[in-house]
């Protein structure tokens, strides 16, 4: 169990490794699907599916794709490695499916998940700052992600750190049976100050 005095100073910005995958697993599955009920049956399932996803992703090894994982400092678990206390993945994506729409391409944030244990302690903050230097040094300065409407805590979140709503996307589950509908939310990023005299 990770403590739950850590703060967002105490948390290290790395690149996920294969070895990460199991952690990022329970994180990601914990953190969007419930285990009440029927779902307890199929938890280990969802689980594995998400592993598999983010293997597949790592070893595409794209050159515009990372995962990201803040984690938390060996010695705070004894004869373990950096325990991953949250994740988040950054790839480009495209509103057009032809492949020569890569002039139309930007960057787009998925996954954003802390371990219960460490959240609201500034990890999520520091993944998103992240990828923000990221997306720069990638030559971008938009960057786009989703929230559901009714996840207030992240909306919050999203909002201190910039991002605005672009648009909110309907669906026949929104409109039928009262699902929360999905935000598009868009920060304009600001490259940083040169240290160069004038530039």
């Amino acid at each position: 169990m990770v403590p739950q005095s850590r703060s967002a100073s105490q948390f290290h910005i790395r690149a996920a490794t294969p070895k990460d995958l199991t952690a990022l697993a329970e994180i990601l599955a914990d953190s969007f699907h419930s285990r009440a009920g029927i779902n307890g049956w199929i938890y280990p399932v969802l689980r594995l599916g998400i592993y598999e996803d983010i293997r597949n992703r790592l070893t595409k090894a794209s050159p515009h794709y990372i995962c990201l994982v803040a984690v938390v400092a060996a010695t705070v678990r004894p004869n373990s490695w950096d325990y991953p206390a949250g994740t988040v993945e950054m790839a480009l994506r495209s509103n057009y499916p032809w492949p020569f729409a890569n002039s139309c391409q930007y960057p787009y944030l998925s996954n954003l998940a802390v371990h219960q244990d460490c959240r609201r302690q500034g990890a999520a903050k520091q993944l998103l700052l992240k990828c923000e230097s990221i997306a720069l040094a990638w030559g971008f300065q938009d960057l786009y992600l989703h929230v559901l409407e009714n996840n207030h805590q992240a909306r919050s979140l999203y909002f201190k750190l910039g991002y605005r709503l672009h648009r909110s996307d309907g669906s026949w589950g929104s409109l039928l049976l009262g699902k929360p509908r999905r935000l598009l939310l868009h920060k304009r990023l600001q490259a940083p100050p040169s240290d160069i005299p004038g530039g």
